[in-house]
């Protein structure tokens, strides 16, 4: 866990690629079918997938002290970097210059997302029916669903149309059960004077860990709506700046309350900033682990299992093709992922050498040919 702390960019998708790799493929702790249940359970809970699957990994090898001790280890690497580019930030008054030295990282990453997902696939898609479900929900985001709002639906539908059509259930009316209802929450557009202090800083992040699904993209809605507007702890700027920093560092983006933290209070304010955003999800995976075997065993909640599996799978296709037109944009980048689905492809080179060498390649071919 300390080591994909240290070298897993890219985001959720290729964190959880990345781990697929090194615990399904090379050490052979779980089965594919068992970690993509894991993978379905932990989209419908609030939090950081990744993290989360980091603490379920934790969790099959040693209960408890191994979910904390993959959870701490996964967050710690981002965290001190994130710290340290904090204290750079107030001495200096900006962010350090990290993307033309990360910019190879992406196309090894976009190889990554593409060999999990193809594999990951192959078990998940058991016929042409999770293959349905899988398009439905990819055609949907692609159109411009919401990816949550995409998952739930396609999650709750799927389940009723894999009932029916392997027979479990002979009404069809069952397949109008699963209704979803948005939930709100109502912005105050006035401006509070509310004091910065350590037990408001944890109160806010708590509060943010306990209620963020998607990705950590979601998270810039929750500062820029509290911390900029109601709260006015941060300025547009310094929140940019924020996220930008929790792009360039591996691990979780959610390491972002980190320099919140620092910008607001100092070594405290990151040290509880950052326990806070990931308390809850210590809690979600320690309730949920253990009842993710039985949800297997029986009819229907299999077959939520087999939708759920089938839909976030689509999401992480979502993930490559937009990675995709972004990162492709010069030969460069094009020339990195043939080199990069060779070694994975051809010669099985583990996924954080690949990451690590590609940031190096990609430094000298910027290098050599100035990057257009």
């Amino acid at each position: 866990m300390l080591k994909l702390g240290l070298v897993a960019f890219g985001g959720p998708a290729a964190h959880i690629a990345m781990l697929e790799d090194e615990v399904v493929e090379r050490r052979r702790w779980m089965s594919r079918q068992h970690f993509l249940d894991l993978g379905g359970a932990t989209s419908l809970v609030p939090g950081p997938n990744s993290t989360e699957m980091m603490m379920h990994i934790g969790y099959e090898r040693g209960g408890w002290p191994g979910l904390l001790i993959s959870g701490a280890l996964f967050v710690l690497p981002a965290a001190v970097i994130t710290g340290v580019l904090a204290f750079l930030y107030v001495t200096f008054g900006t962010v350090p210059q990290l993307e033309s030295l990360l910019w190879g990282v992406k196309p090894a990453v976009l190889v990554i997302i593409l060999a999990a997902t193809w594999k990951l696939g192959r078990k998940a898609m058991k016929s042409w029916r999770e293959a349905v479900i899988g398009l439905a929900v990819v055609v949907a985001v692609l159109m411009g669903v919401n990816e949550l709002l995409a998952l739930f639906v396609g999650a709750f539908l799927g389940t009723g149309w894999l009932m029916v059509t392997r027979g479990l259930v002979t009404d069809g009316n069952l397949l109008l059960l699963p209704i979803l209802a948005s939930v709100g929450v109502t912005a105050e557009s006035a401006t509070e004077t509310v004091p910065v202090s350590l037990k408001a800083l944890g109160l806010f992040f708590l509060k943010v860990g306990a209620v963020l699904y998607g990705s950590g993209y979601v998270l810039v809605a929750f500062l820029e709506g509290d911390l900029v507007e109601r709260f006015g702890w941060l300025t547009s700027e310094q929140l940019l700046d924020a996220i930008a920093i929790g792009q360039m560092t591996p691990g979780p983006v959610l390491t972002t309350a980190t320099f919140v933290g620092y910008l607001l209070l100092g070594v405290p304010g990151a040290a509880v900033a950052t326990v806070a955003i990931f308390f809850p999800s210590l809690v979600f995976v320690g309730l949920l682990n253990p009842w993710v075997p039985k949800l297997r065993t029986r009819p229907w909640t299999g077959a939520f299992l087999d939708s759920v599996n089938a839909a976030a799978l689509a999401l992480m296709a979502t993930v490559i093709v937009k990675l995709g037109l972004v990162t492709l944009v010069n030969w460069q980048a094009w020339v990195l992922v043939a080199v990069g689905a060779v070694a994975l492809f051809r010669f099985r080179v583990h996924s954080a050498w690949l990451v690590l060498g590609a940031g190096l390649l990609g430094f000298l071919l910027s290098r050599l040919w100035p990057i257009a």
